[in-house]
């Protein structure tokens, strides 16, 4: 009888499964829950802006103002930098004074936007500082330094705002939820300055690296202040050229205070949303409408956060080397020592999640900018020209051309959106396209209206293409339906935002008309929105068109004859494994490295290169040969993944980048000392004379087996299928080619009819080891015929000159049994234990025990970056899979 699910026991995998995910479900909470309160709060302001209105009134912003207010807006970014010099000179850190400036732009810039709790610019800040030789040790402290210290600067103001210095309460109530906030940030300052002498801040902020002497308290607040304070002065100015009446700058300070404030415990990127509503809230307490406020706002982020991330992708672009790095085990120590580095508040929150890709910011820069180059042709194609402009524009070009040039730059805006993966990834043909569609959309927004800061950013991204073309390398990458279905979900909703952007833009909906203005060339509204689903369909027939006709490389799946027949030829003078006559049975692809001295056989699942246990060939080319297939994969933008390799090669996976998981454990009989006498044997002595007693006979065949043999191995395999189709990769499988390749261990019954088989497996070792492959029998079988069958086979094998037998893998088998093991093993531990209700662990490993085997265990190596849990599902199901094999006649 099933006992039930529930016993205090087994109700520990559910605790441990649930506190992986706490965590990041507090993570997503905390921010809905406080954007929510936010919104509502500020819902009435939110129904009361008319954002066409608000982009109008940015765009049409005089040159002169755009100019000094972007001038300002830069100036308080670079103030930023402030940071990075105090670290050099109080770390001694070797780096020029350019260098320091460079580096902290691109950290802070993508952190302001993108980063939380100073994790992004932290990672980026470890990635160029060790490009300059700095030692580890004291760039760990240095970043680490920078983590408690960033926020303090906005207690200062918090504080101000409490004691009145600037008028906080005018703002907002002294009762509401913001000055309640305010407080909790301005505590931090007294508190971080109490805490920072114990022991347990230490621990918890700098890892036991000691406490922070007085002096670098101070110079650390005086940074973070001069970093809120000319954010303050930038806010303030652009509330100045924005609204119609001015306003003080205490009272423009505590509008930022409070705003900066909601959007730091909303825990967003860039405190998006918190720190918008709020402001919008202020603004009206101040008397303003909500039509200037979300000018303030949307002129703000475009200045001070969008603009200067600009600057830095474009740095990014050329800082970053060209030549990408296989990941080696000293990137793997480093990203290490950085989650070491990082304190416990950002450990708690992990934003933005693993810092792996920093390595490619170089190409990730050049998506982000094709991105945005795409986002700018709708964005200016939605929004209508400057008059002055289109006037020169209607006496040089036909309207008619003017119109088409506006639709095929919404065509192209959403093709670049497209490409924009592509060129993340360094796809070569993505490039080709990318930069003729850049260079197109320039000209055809200089022609439909003039817009020459659109064509200029255009340009430079072109430039930057270019400059970078040597990176563009791979041949293509996995693309999946759901990748599909996620991009033509994102495009729709574009469809959606443009169509949003134009009606509340148009001239004719706002009545800002100038008189005599000849408005021919522009959309009407239904025009706007066919003009918007004509560019999808277009866009996407072409990026059909190219799905269609792609060239197919990595489409050939499995071993053909030919090749089965080379690994014959090979395996006569290079030895195997104890997996390797799995490879004959052709659903694995064999890659050919060193100069074809080194077999990797491998099979493709999702965007990853599944390996079967370890590459064959000479130990000493196999380090190189892992290398050429990483680069082989790499071309593809897929990842390399080993499942079952022995510990023996461990340290070479180690040196190219791999971590590891223990699978299990291997069952190895020794046959030299195998033997049925003894206490210990006792039943299997039993079992072997009950079933020669009736009449049971072992038999082991070779081939070739005739039809007759075929035929009956087949019903009893497919009596213990019952219905189930067979699974692969790692598993053998009823193939007839396939089983005519090893001889077959067959047990007849006392009437001389096979009840059950066993295929074997040689371990192309100079015939010292045998192992067993599909062990099948019929469903009405008396109760220990497998164990006669494998008792007959061990004591076959002893005679026959093997020295080792290989009962199989026992999965989970002694994992997660240290104190030490990773969280993952721990978990494998408890499903071993307690998992008996899927699949039967503990009583695998206990049936083979009997045999008295040694036990050597197998592993999964796997690259940083990879998420476990689904990189062993994904194996999961390869593995049961059907299995495919290649139609030899289109070979």
């Amino acid at each position: 009888m099933r006992k039930s699910w529930g016993s205090p026991k087994e109700w520990k995998i559910v605790n441990i499964l649930a506190s992986l995910y706490r965590v990041r479900l507090l993570r997503f909470f905390i921010p809905a829950a406080v954007i929510g309160l936010i919104y509502w709060e500020a819902k009435k302001e939110l129904r009361q802006v008319d954002f066409g209105r608000a982009l109008h009134l940015f765009r049409s912003l005089p040159t002169g103002e755009w100019a000094w207010l972007l001038t300002i807006s830069l100036l308080a970014v670079a103030s930023m930098s402030v940071y990075d010099f105090l670290i050099r000179g109080l770390y001694r850190l070797p780096l020029r004074a350019s260098d320091t400036f460079r580096y902290a732009w691109i950290a802070n810039t993508t952190n302001n936007l993108v980063g939380f709790a100073g994790v992004t610019g932290a990672s980026l800040r470890m990635i160029l500082y060790r490009n300059k030789q700095v030692p580890s040790k004291t760039l760990f402290r240095a970043v680490a330094f920078l983590s408690p210290i960033s926020i303090t600067g906005l207690s200062v103001l918090a504080w101000l705002g409490i004691f009145e210095v600037i008028p906080m309460r005018s703002a907002y109530p002294s009762y509401s939820w913001q000055i309640v906030a305010a407080w909790a940030v301005a505590l931090y300052l007294p508190a971080f300055a109490f805490f920072q002498r114990t022991p347990l801040f230490a621990k918890w902020f700098r890892r036991d690296e000691g406490r922070f002497t007085w002096k670098m308290i101070g110079y650390g607040i005086g940074s973070s202040f001069i970093e809120w304070f000319f954010a303050g002065i930038t806010f303030w100015l652009i509330s100045l050229a924005m609204l119609p009446s001015p306003i003080s700058i205490g009272h423009a300070y505590s509008i930022y205070t409070v705003s900066a404030i909601a959007g730091i415990i909303s825990l967003v990127p860039g405190g998006l949303g918190g720190f918008d509503l709020t402001a919008l809230i202020g603004f009206r307490r101040f008397g303003y409408g909500p039509d200037h406020a979300a000018a303030v706002l949307i002129t703000f982020r475009m200045f001070y956060y969008l603009v200067p991330w600009f600057i830095g992708l474009i740095i990014s672009a050329f800082e970053f080397s060209n030549n990408r790095n296989v990941q080696g085990s000293k990137d793997d120590d480093d990203a290490e020592e950085m989650e070491k580095a990082l304190t416990g508040w950002q450990k708690i929150w992990n934003w933005p999640g693993r810092v792996g890709f920093i390595g490619e910011l170089g190409a990730w820069s050049l998506g982000k900018l094709v991105f945005l180059s795409g986002l700018t042709l709708l964005s200016s194609a939605a929004t209508p020209g400057l008059w002055r402009r289109l006037h020169v524009a209607e006496e040089i070009l036909s309207i008619p051309l003017m119109k088409l040039s506006l639709q095929l730059s919404v065509i192209i805006g959403i093709m670049l959106i497209v490409l924009s993966r592509g060129i993340s990834l360094r796809i070569k043909r993505a490039y080709r396209w990318t930069l003729f569609l850049i260079v197109a959309g320039a000209i055809f927004t200089l022609i439909k209206a003039f817009d020459f800061e659109e064509a200029i950013f255009l340009l430079i991204v072109a430039v930057l293409l270019w400059l970078s073309r040597d990176r563009f390398y791979r041949i293509g990458v996995p693309f999946s339906r759901e990748q599909i279905a996620k991009w033509g979900l994102a495009t729709f909703l574009l469809f959606w935002i443009y169509d949003l952007i134009a009606s509340r833009t148009h001239p004719g909906s706002t009545r800002r008309i100038p008189p005599n203005a000849d408005i021919r060339w522009l959309f009407t509204p239904q025009e706007q929105q066919t003009t918007i689903i004509l560019g999808l369909a277009i866009a996407w027939l072409i990026f059909s068109m190219l799905w269609v006709l792609r060239p197919v490389r990595m489409g050939r799946y499995g071993a053909t004859q030919g090749q089965r027949l080379k690994l014959q030829s090979f395996l006569e003078v290079n030895q195997g494994n104890l997996l390797t006559h799995m490879l004959f049975s052709g659903d694995k692809s064999f890659y050919w490295a060193a100069e074809h001295q080194v077999l990797i056989p491998f099979a493709k699942v999702r965007n990853k290169l599944a390996i079967l246990s370890d590459p064959i060939g000479k130990p000493e080319l196999i380090s190189g040969a892992i290398q050429e297939f990483q680069g082989y994969a790499d071309r593809y933008a897929l990842k390399v993944v080993f499942y079952q390799v022995s510990p023996e090669y461990l340290p070479i996976y180690h040196e190219n980048g791999f971590r590891f998981f223990k699978l299990g454990e291997d069952a190895i009989v020794p046959l030299n000392t195998f033997t049925l006498s003894g206490k210990r044997n006792t039943n299997l002595r039993t079992v072997k004379n009950r079933f020669e007693r009736e009449g049971f006979h072992f038999e082991v065949l070779k081939p070739p087996f005739n039809s007759i043999v075929i035929e009956r191995l087949q019903k009893i395999s497919n009596d213990w299928l019952k219905g189930r189709h067979e699974k692969g990769y790692s598993l053998g499988w009823f193939q007839e080619t396939y089983l005519q390749l090893a001889p077959i261990a067959i047990l007849k019954d006392g009437g001389g009819l096979i009840i059950a088989f066993a295929t074997l497996a040689p371990g192309y070792d100079d015939g010292s080891t045998l192992s067993i492959d599909l062990m099948r029998h019929l469903k009405e079988t008396p109760n220990g015929t497998m164990d006669m069958l494998f008792i007959s086979l061990l004591d076959w094998a002893k005679e026959n000159g093997y020295s080792r037998f290989n009962l199989g893998m026992a999965p989970l088998s002694r994992v997660g049994q240290s104190h030490g093991a990773m969280r993952e093993e721990k978990l494998a531990r408890l499903v071993f234990r307690y998992g008996s209700h899927w699949y039967g662990f503990e009583g695998l490993r206990k049936y083979k025990q009997k045999f008295s085997p040694a036990w050597e265990p197998r592993y999964l190596a796997y690259p940083r970056g990879l998420y476990l849990p689904t990189l062993l599902l994904e194996l999961v199901w390869l593995i049961s899979r059907r299995p495919r094999v290649p139609n030899e006649s289109n070979s």
